[in-house]
């Protein structure tokens, strides 16, 4: 994968690098990413264009709950959390609901995996529950209590120290407490 903005970094004249798609060595996956034309298929071609185009996003929610195989509930956006306030650059072709998070909660339990080499962040377990039961009224509360039983049946030990520590800096400590004492 290639941004038109490194290929620039790189010292490859723009002329050059559409002589390349022209030719067909490279393949426009989307606005301003190219790949080689015969490199294997992607495995996760929306996560690595979100990515790529958008940095500082961090997968959240439903997409999150998906990687970590925690829900049966089938996304129609890709979930990304940003930093309250921030701009949201365009990605051509990835149907993205966005959820902006205040400071504090933006950087908690963020994690790094690796998809097709491309480092996707992406929240913890434990976070994602905590964030679905604070957007319950976004993703619905059937999604989250499904996701905390998910977990709970596969984890030897349940963490609740962690996720009751998600649960207070997402302020849905109370709201949260009656469903982790009831799958305990």
């Amino acid at each position: 994968m290639l941004r038109t903005t490194n290929a620039l970094r790189l010292g490859i004249h723009p002329r050059s690098l559409y002589a390349l798609r022209d030719s067909g060595e490279v393949i426009p996956v989307g606005r301003g990413l190219y790949r080689l034309a015969n490199a294997p298929a992607l495995t996760n071609p929306d996560w690595i264009k979100v990515g790529l185009r958008i940095p500082r996003a961090v997968m959240c929610l439903i997409s999150a709950l998906a990687h970590y195989e925690l829900t049966t509930h089938i996304a129609h956006y890709l979930d990304i959390a940003l930093q309250s306030h921030a701009q949201v650059p365009k990605v051509d072709g990835v149907p993205v609901r966005v959820f902006w998070f205040p400071p504090r909660a933006f950087e908690a339990g963020v994690e790094t995996v690796t998809v097709d080499r491309v480092p996707i962040k992406i929240y913890s377990p434990e976070k994602t529950i905590a964030d679905c039961f604070k957007y319950r009224n976004k993703v619905g509360i059937d999604v989250a209590i499904e996701a905390l039983r998910t977990y709970r049946e596969r984890v030897r030990k349940l963490p609740v120290n962690k996720l009751m520590e998600y649960a207070r800096i997402c302020r849905v400590e109370r709201v949260m407490r009656p469903y982790l004492e009831a799958v305990l």
